[in-house]
């Protein structure tokens, strides 16, 4: 074990994941994981990287060095894996805009891979930071991923509310979960590696950021399988689950998005 944690600590660090773990066993029964095979991909396998995370660090025979390698990994499937997602969200809310949503998946998954990579290999190279007792490296290639996830995730709420696309219930809730945790993370990750808090302080830092992934997984729990409530005056649902994936409808005002998208389809059959 390479520090002692208390109660709170490993119910924060092993509850989420488990949840998670949960959550994707209840989306591949309910045929809820084939219209959302990114998704499903983040929650099984970054939920076992942390699993196996929380196993390194517990277990008293395992030393810092394989700590280490298994925390690197994780980190590194983990982002891999939430900008695929982010890919996936974007093609899907500017699905009826074919160009412009295969262009921007693609751009997304280039750009990501790319700074994760970057973020790495500047990450090897950075001294520890001794007060804390962990490599400051990977507080950059966290900080790295949590900047780039919560710079594209509102990008993406501010396209889709300035041109009135219509969010699906799934991919709403997934992105404001996602969104909440990078935006959370980011903030206390930014103020843990400029240092100068006592220990206490940044122990509440941390369990800040546990906790606020516990709440992102119960939200997907609740947009991904609590059905809607149907309003009184609406008109019930033509078919069920209400939320399959299926292409958003066009905004009223769509001229400058049209533009745009017939001309890069037009560039790229040139």
């Amino acid at each position: 074990m390479l520090q002692a944690h208390s109660l709170l600590w490993h119910y924060l660090w092993v509850a989420p994941n488990v949840l998670l773990l949960v959550l994707g066993l209840l989306m591949w029964r309910r045929g809820v994981a084939k219209q959302l095979p990114a998704f499903f991909a983040f929650a099984v396998l970054s939920a076992a990287g942390q699993l196996a995370t929380y196993a390194a660090d517990v277990v008293p025979w395992v030393n810092a060095g394989t700590y280490w390698r298994v925390d690197w990994a994780s980190l590194l499937v983990e982002g891999a894996l939430k900008f695929i997602l982010i890919g996936e969200i974007f093609a899907w809310v500017f699905g009826s805009y074919v160009s412009l949503a295969k262009l921007g998946r693609v751009l997304i998954r280039a750009v990501g891979t790319a700074l994760i990579v970057t973020a790495a290999v500047a990450a090897a190279y950075v001294p520890q930071d001794g007060h804390f007792g962990i490599v400051s490296g990977a507080h950059l290639l966290e900080e790295t991923i949590y900047l780039v996830e919560s710079g594209l995730l509102a990008f993406i709420f501010l396209f889709a509310a300035y041109f009135r696309l219509p969010w699906n219930r799934w991919l709403f809730g997934i992105t404001l979960g996602l969104g909440v945790s990078a935006c959370v993370h980011l903030a206390t990750w930014g103020v843990l590696t400029n240092g100068g808090l006592p220990d206490s302080k940044r122990v509440l830092l941390v369990l800040l950021n546990m906790a606020t992934y516990h709440v992102c997984v119960l939200m997907w729990f609740y947009y991904l399988l609590v059905p809607q409530r149907a309003s009184k005056h609406a008109a019930p649902p033509a078919h069920s689950p209400q939320d399959r994936l299926e292409p958003p409808a066009r905004p009223t005002h769509e001229e400058e998005l049209e533009v745009w998208n017939r001309e890069l389809e037009r560039l790229i059959h040139q």
